[in-house]
């Protein structure tokens, strides 16, 4: 056993992420970070499916990342922990929880294709949850490859102010190293082989790009800080520590965001993206003291990186291993924590016991002492801890901020194939949905069909292939069916009574409801309006109990009812028949006629849809799409590419892929990500609710 955090000064540890669009190249640059810093002795590759990133076997056999697999790893003073996210949209879940955790982010880019739309989509998560970046435009070596023009893209899809600090030495398959622009050296890469570069002063023939690009840095770098801007204007000379301490303070605040370049594939760039990564990434202490809610006393607290304070992590991931059980992984935000250490789940009010501490390196596992503050790492024993619990110290107990998922778009039907199956796949799917907090399941009384939904068919397909895998259990899948929802269009005041008299005592609840609708995107809202006591106080949470089970089904197609404010404002009760059960079925009464009389209509998930095709298959691409009731939203064209962007309904979109691959002879492709819900149009809603 070993403490690996007990000798390391936490202003050494780098806690990042790569984040990309799928087949950015992210899962590449991860393997040849761990090569370079020593961790694997052998390069993994995607294509060959020897990644040690992407150790699942679907992983392997698909080339792409499905699940944020961690890693740790040293380059020269640094302690790197590394998460590599998943590129696709149907495991943005992934990436929300890996942000969630991380101080700094490497945002890869295909220096052909630019900013695509996943990349749009990861960096507004980054944005959300403040994450200082650094940008690697990757894959420099490619026929069509454009530094300038994915830099200007960065500026003008991203709304970013991205800083070039270095530009590559030759062009497309021409393309053999880069030029430090602080430094004001080259470094030249020897062949594909991978080993470290060679220093050469900055060729003749570029000195002109050079200095235009270094001013440019300058200029930008000393915008950020008032001393260096002073000297800038005065024309005096700004050293390299200057330049490096400032873009690290603009870097950290999210005012810069230094740009880098290479080809991971052929092992170029890569030691000085380790250095930036070092140089420019925050450590835990440059980053806020991460703020919380004290459980006792609802106020808000917060805690320092230090290792003698409280201990405070927070869970960000639950795995089940098939070899040691249910692994839970954690970032220390504060003190430290040891393996057989008690401690406190304040989220769920239990006490937990911590059995072992791991080090995670993709699917292996490295056992630690303890982690300290500043550090991720993972947990043996915690049984009822998952994704978004808080872990503490029990006198000092503290909730940290959790992580918040995007509903799923798509359900299936699925049940077991033989009647021996049906215990087993009932606890696979419990534990899938243990580790996935966008994977859901649910029991339709109606059908009697146990239904699976999830973020796109691919999220669901690769769950029920990892049940068959990991669990030896398999299921009949039905047809991809749409998470419709249902809303209201107008506000109702509806009265409901709920009165039983029998021999005995009797049942009376008496509500008056005020149904209105919301915005989209507002969620449900119940408000108690009641004054002067015409409900007792008692009664109020049955009744709000009753709003929100009701609110589950709609009165259209029995479809989950949303963005509706629902008002408590009168009613009665009976000294001695009055009980909790009779409320709750007048409400119940109240809001399904409040639904009826609101005018309600049916909502569908719209996506938003890019697809990228040869010219000449424009025109059958774009007929395909307005037959699918899409709207074109834009067309942009890059030489003999065509990028069309168009928002499709979830429901059109099924077998899109093949449909796309005949039109197009296999050579255009597409990605798609949840947009919004509208909705539905009237000719199509009776078909929806026949079916």
């Amino acid at each position: 056993m070993s403490s690996v955090s007990s000798a390391l000064k936490v202003g050494n540890i780098r806690n990042i992420g790569f984040i990309a669009h799928i087949d950015a190249g992210k899962t590449t640059v991860t393997e040849r970070v761990l090569f370079f810093t020593g961790r694997t002795y052998k390069i993994g590759g995607v294509d060959e499916g020897t990644a040690v990133m992407d150790w699942m076997a679907q992983e392997r056999e698909r080339g792409i990342t499905i699940t944020a697999a961690a890693t740790t790893c040293e380059w020269k003073d640094y302690h790197i922990n590394i998460i590599d996210t998943p590129g696709h949209v149907d495991f943005t879940a992934e990436v929300e929880r890996s942000l969630r955790v991380l101080d700094g982010g490497v945002v890869v880019f295909d220096a052909v294709a630019g900013v695509q739309p996943q990349s749009e989509t990861v960096w507004r998560q980054a944005d959300r949850y403040k994450v200082p970046r650094i940008c690697f435009i990757n894959k420099m070596d490619r026929v069509g490859a454009d530094f300038q023009r994915t830099i200007d893209m960065i500026g003008h899809r991203l709304r970013a102010n991205p800083v070039a600090l270095q530009i590559p030495l030759g062009r497309e398959a021409s393309f053999r190293g880069i030029i430090d622009l602080i430094e004001k050296k080259a470094l030249v890469f020897p062949g594909e082989s991978p080993q470290f570069p060679q220093e050469m002063p900055v060729p003749e023939e570029m000195m002109k790009e050079f200095n235009s690009y270094r001013e440019l840095m300058i200029e930008k770098i000393a915008e950020t800080d008032d001393q260096l801007i002073a000297k800038y204007l005065a024309e005096e000379e700004i050293t390299e520590e200057e330049l490096r301490t400032a873009l690290r303070q603009a870097t950290i605040a999210s005012k810069l965001v230094p740009v880098l370049c290479g080809s991971a594939v052929k092992n170029m760039g890569i030691q000085p993206l380790l250095d930036a990564v070092g140089s420019y990434l925050p450590s835990p202490l440059d980053v806020p003291p991460v703020p919380g809610v004290d459980p006792r006393s609802e106020t808000e607290t917060i805690r320092d990186v230090d290792d003698d304070a409280p201990f405070s992590a927070l869970a960000f991931k639950v795995v089940t291993d098939p070899f040691v059980g249910r692994l839970v992984y954690l970032r220390v935000y504060s003190g430290t924590v040891r393996a057989g250490d008690m401690v406190f789940n304040s989220t769920k009010g239990i006490r937990e016991r911590m059995g072992r501490i791991l080090l995670m390196h993709a699917q292996r596992r490295e056992e630690v002492e303890e982690l300290r503050s500043g550090s991720i790492g993972a947990a043996l024993g915690p049984k009822d801890t998952f994704t978004g619990d808080t872990l503490c110290n029990e006198r000092h107990p503290i909730i940290l901020e959790t992580i918040k998922f995007p509903e799923p778009v798509i359900s299936v039907s699925i049940e077991p194939k033989s009647k021996a199956d049906q215990d087993k796949l009932t606890d696979a799917l419990l534990k899938l949905a243990d580790e996935d907090p966008t994977f859901k399941i649910r029991y339709d009384q109606e059908t009697g069909q146990t239904l699976i939904s999830g973020m796109g068919e691919l999220h669901l397909d690769v769950l029920v292939e990892r049940m068959k895998r990991e669990f030896k259990v398999e299921g009949n899948v039905g047809t991809p069916k749409v998470s419709y929802r249902e809303a209201i269009t107008s506000s109702a005041k509806v009265e409901g009574r709920f009165i039983r008299q029998t021999g005995g005592r009797g049942q009376y609840g008496h509500v008056w409801l005020e149904i209105e609708p919301l915005e989209r995107g507002a969620g449900n809202q119940f408000e108690n309006r009641i004054v002067g006591g015409a409900i007792p106080k008692e009664y109020i949470p049955a009744v709000e109990s009753g709003v929100k089970e009701n609110l589950q089904n709609g009165v259209i197609g029995g479809y989950p009812v949303v963005d509706v404010k629902v008002a408590l404002v009168d009613g009665s009760y009976h000294q001695v028949d009055s009980s909790e059960i009779a409320f709750k079925m007048a409400a119940s009464i109240a809001l399904k006629e409040g639904l009826k009389r609101g005018r309600p209509i049916l909502l569908e998930p719209i996506m938003q849809m890019e697809v990228v095709t040869p010219g000449e298959f424009l025109g059958d691409v774009l007929g395909d799409l307005n037959s699918r009731r899409s709207r074109i939203r834009n067309i942009e064209g890059q030489g003999n590419i065509q990028v069309v962007t168009a928002l499709i309904p979830l429901a059109e979109s099924f077998g899109y892929a093949t449909s796309l691959r005949s039109l197009s002879q296999g050579r255009a492709n597409y990605s798609m990500e949840f947009q919004n819900y509208e909705e539905v149009p009237a000719s199509i809603t009776s078909e929806v609710v026949r079916v």
